[in-house]
């Protein structure tokens, strides 16, 4: 494991989850500047060797319902609008 990329992805993103596998889940949230009280939601997938399996961002409401999700690595597949019923 590189401590030094672990060290790195520790000081980016204030939460963590480990996963069963040795790897983890770095997150964070980071609320809109419009007063819409909409949050944008910054997750990375790593192995248990710190490299990146996937990055993806969430976007939620102000009730924090998932509007959309956008899954930027290891393929850019653009944004996903989630349809609430």
């Amino acid at each position: 494991m590189s401590k030094k990329k672990q060290k790195d992805n520790e000081k980016e993103y204030p939460n963590m989850n480990e996963l069963g596998n040795g790897g983890r889940i770095y997150w964070k949230e980071i609320e809109a500047g419009d007063n819409s009280g909409k949050k944008a939601r910054y997750e990375k997938t790593v192995d248990k060797d710190e490299q990146t399996i996937s990055f993806v961002q969430k976007i939620f409401d102000k009730h924090g319902n998932l509007l959309e999700i956008h899954e930027k690595f290891p393929i850019d597949k653009g944004h996903k609008i989630i349809i609430l019923l």
